[in-house]
């Protein structure tokens, strides 16, 4: 054998031994683990994306791009030369101009990792890019975890420290790609164009016309750069030392669906990421991780009413929506908690004493203007789009400032306090003069509580960073001083669940999704140990290696319309980003209010079972006490969450409850048994006609039946219409519902505006708008009979005058139940 091929078997035979194979003939290299391997030519570009045990090749060839690349001097160049050093286990990439970069790799049972440790020259690098990596696979792309897969097989990309970026660089500000769909303004719902389409949130994973690609990245952030950030053409996003490209790393992997969460959960074990546990489960497969919870003001004077009612739902968790007076140094409202920290600890430890644990909401880095940081003097960190000079002196008095440059200042897209700080003061200013010389016009001296002062040419002016809330933000120090008094504000006093609202205020640091991450690891990092993972915690924006911190996303707003209509469809559509993302569902917040039924509350428990998705249910005591059927509103929702917990469903009945086709009705009977019945409705309407003397006025309806024959069951209701002007005080009286020709239901009510009539199929019984019980009607016979499938339903009555809102009608029939034994 000739010494030069004896040495190539052996290098084979070493490289083989420990997951990579150097093939001499070819100058590639190929890594594999158990399942995968990844080969690149001998330019360091892709050649090889296979599943081993199909033997199938998931590389689309004809966009493979380098294992890495860089970005020079505002150019995307691919590596031109690869070799591997077994002993080091280093890839050594070469690119033009000299460029030589050395990256480690290791090879573990489930992935690949891949280090760059050493880049040189390192002059005019403004970001190493990891792929994009071209993949055949499209049936269900990750874009926020980084991950594609189809029935087969799955690819994933996992960035490995936080200044590894996942995602393309197309922003400068490192904004991450999102689809807005309130852009128009409309916050009730997406619009009708938006239904069929993806909402993305991010561009770690990329669907493409082929396939899909798997992306990230890491910038040098040594310099000042000026970006187009949040609405400003121009905004400065200053250096930061974070050690620049070198150390960016990231996890290649390949397996079967069923390992794709087993093998996440290894790398953040054996990569140092965060693993949050709850109640010792990895949070991304824990069974509480979709717990639901209420959200209720709450302080040391109401907190066992509101533990009470907690309990009575059957819910662990108790949010509280809005306790701060002030943001920044987040001082709670000294009425509900009069000791500030010291009143909430005493909270938390009486809730936990009853088993319910306590939250809290924020709005991240956003700092109202009564906070400290603020006023009396502004703190020299409060983010800045920018600055200028003073072109001359003014005193105290001034009405218009000089600048050199209105760069930063004459923005107005997201500039909603137009507030500047010179030395100690903070000024508001009108607009900009419209030609040099340069001036800040209509100035309001002296604002949020500083002292107006004189200032001499050339301080500086620096413009201010704000937010619609009318609320200022943050650079990158005072978003970690924050951060970390949050994390300060959880370890004294032990509350157990956070969402981090707002959290795009961090893009006042210039940094984009870097900074957004930075500021919840910052949080999860300055957790106590008893706590690190253990707190619930959501955000408004999620994020690539924030998807390793966060518990789930919870999005849906009830403020809009009404209970089952507001964001209804934006919810759904969240339930596909969850189960693309492989993370915990959650149905969005919904608002109990005095009128709300207990047939919404069960339609909206039903959804959350069918998705196994929690939600926030957002109420007060004050309307719990008006609430007529607050007991019944609580016991349904305790039944259905212990149910769901206990995961009593089959997936057939799951898709069901999906279907806005079907409602059900649960209650538990006993020995851990449930009893689970179909509900089928339909919905009518009964308008007021001015027609001549004797001619009928009454509506026909038609109502199929899927279920048995029964006596009917309905509720019916006399609501003020929005689209027309109605009299409020003319009633409807005596209703009249006749079914199939059967004697008619004449009932003896004058029923009001804003009132309800129920049935349940055997007693009829009048409520007023707060399901109070008004009157229970008497029957002198028994109720009309809904038959099995097809029935006509006259519905007939008398208004009491002109003009007279619309009667609601709606027809309720129960199908078979069933029995379903929990298992636990």
């Amino acid at each position: 054998m000739k010494p030069r091929c004896f040495f190539q078997n052996l290098l084979l035979f070493l490289a083989v031994s420990v997951g990579v194979a150097v093939l001499p003939a070819s100058g590639q290299v190929a890594f594999k683990t158990r399942q995968w391997s990844l080969q690149l030519d001998n330019s360091g570009k892709l050649t090889s994306m296979k599943s081993l045990a199909l033997q199938k090749e998931f590389l689309f060839a004809g966009k493979a791009t380098s294992l890495m690349s860089i970005k020079k001097d505002g150019n995307i160049l691919p590596s031109q030369a690869c070799e591997w050093n077994p002993k080091k286990s280093e890839l050594a990439l070469s690119y033009p101009a000299g460029v030589e970069a050395k990256i480690k790799v290791q090879r573990n049972d489930s992935y690949i990792s891949f280090e760059l440790v050493s880049l040189t020259p390192s002059q005019n690098i403004d970001l190493v890019l990891w792929g994009p990596y071209p993949t055949t696979i499209a049936d269900t792309v990750g874009e926020t975890v980084g991950v594609v897969r189809n029935r087969e097989f799955a690819i994933g990309i996992q960035a490995l420290n936080i200044k590894t970026l996942g995602g393309y660089p197309n922003s400068e500000a490192d904004n991450e790609p999102s689809y807005d769909v309130f852009d128009g303004g409309n916050k009730v719902d997406v619009k009708e164009d938006d239904l069929k389409k993806q909402l993305f949130r991010g561009d770690v994973a990329r669907p493409t016309d082929f396939g899909a690609v798997l992306q990230a990245y890491c910038r040098n952030r040594d310099k000042d750069r000026v970006v187009e950030n949040w609405g400003y053409s121009a905004y400065l996003a200053p250096a930061f030392k974070d050690g620049g490209v070198i150390g960016s790393k990231i996890a290649l992997f390949g397996v079967t669906n069923g390992d794709i969460l087993p093998t996440i959960s290894q790398i953040e074990v054996k990569e140092g990421l965060p693993h949050p546990l709850l109640d010792g489960e990895w949070g991304k497969q824990a069974l509480h991780a979709s717990e639901s919870y209420l959200i209720m003001d709450f302080g040391v004077d109401n907190l066992q009413e509101a533990i009470a009612v907690t309990k009575q739902a059957g819910l662990r968790y108790l949010y509280h929506g809005d306790p701060f007076d002030t943001w920044g140094h987040f001082k709670l409202h000294a009425k509900e908690f009069p000791q500030n920290w010291a009143s909430m600890k005493a909270c938390v430890e009486a809730a936990k004493a009853k088993g319910v644990r306590l939250g809290v909401h924020t709005l991240s880095n956003f700092i109202t203007t009564n906070d400290p940081y603020v006023t009396p003097v502004p703190d020299t960190r409060l983010g800045k789009a920018g600055y200028s000079k003073l072109s001359a002196a003014i005193d105290a008095n001034a009405k218009e400032v000089g600048i050199e440059d209105p760069l930063f200042f004459n923005q107005f897209q997201n500039n909603t306090l137009k507030a500047i700080t010179i030395g100690n003061e903070i000024i508001r200013y009108g607009s900009v003069s419209a030609a040099a010389p340069w001036k800040l016009l209509d100035c309001q001296r002296g604002a949020f509580g500083t002292t107006a002062a004189s200032h001499q040419q050339n301080d500086t002016v620096n413009k201010l960073a704000d937010h619609a809330y009318k609320v200022f933000l943050t650079d990158y120090a005072l978003q970690e001083e924050m951060s970390t008094t949050i994390a300060n504000l959880f370890n004294e006093t032990g509350l157990m669940q956070i969402s981090f609202d707002g959290l795009e205020g961090c893009l006042s640091s210039g940094m984009g999704q870097y900074a957004k991450q930075l500021f919840t690891k910052n949080w999860y990092d300055h957790l106590k140990p008893e706590l690190r993972g253990k707190v619930i915690n959501d955000a408004s924006t999620p994020g690539h290696y924030f998807w390793h911190i966060y518990t789930r996303m919870n999005w849906g707003e009830p403020w809009y319309a009404g209970f089952r209509e507001s964001q209804l469809q934006l919810r759904l559509k969240n339930q596909q980003f969850f189960r693309r993302n492989l993370m915990p569902s959650m149905l969005g917040w919904f608002s109990l209010r005095p009128e709300t039924t207990p047939e919404d509350i069960e339609w909206m428990l039903a959804m959350g079972a069918g998705y196994n998705a929690g939600f926030g249910l957002a109420t007060s005591l004050e309307t719990l006490k008006k609430h007529g059927m607050k007991d019944e509103v609580l016991g349904l929702i305790k039944t259905w969450e212990q149910a769901r917990m206990k995961n009593i469903f089959n997936e057939a009945r799951k898709e069901q409850m999906r279907s806005l086709k079907h409602e059900f009705h649960l209650e538990m009977t006993g020995n851990n048994e449930y009893r689970l019945t179909p509900v089928y409705n339909a919905y009518f309407k009964h308008t007021q006609q001015m027609k001549q003397p004797g001619e009928p006025v009454f509506s026909t309806f038609q109502f199929n039946n899927p279920a048995a024959s029964q006596p009917i069951a309905f509720i019916i209701s006399l609501a003020g219409g929005k689209d027309k002007d109605y009299d409020p005080d003319v009633t409807f009286d005596q209703v009249s519902i006749t079914i199939n020709h059967q004697d008619a239901l004449v009932l003896p009510v004058s029923l009001k505006r804003n009132q309800f009539l129920k049935c349940d199929g055997k007693t009829i019984r009048l409520y007023n708008k707060q399901w109070q019980l008004v009157q229970t009607v008497e029957l002198s016979k028994p109720l009309p009979v809904l038959s099995a499938d097809k029935n006509e339903i006259v519905f007939d009555g008398k208004y009491s005058g002109e003009n007279g809102a619309d009667v609601k009608l709606e027809i309720r029939a129960s199908g078979q139940p069933e029995l379903i034994r929990a298992n636990h």
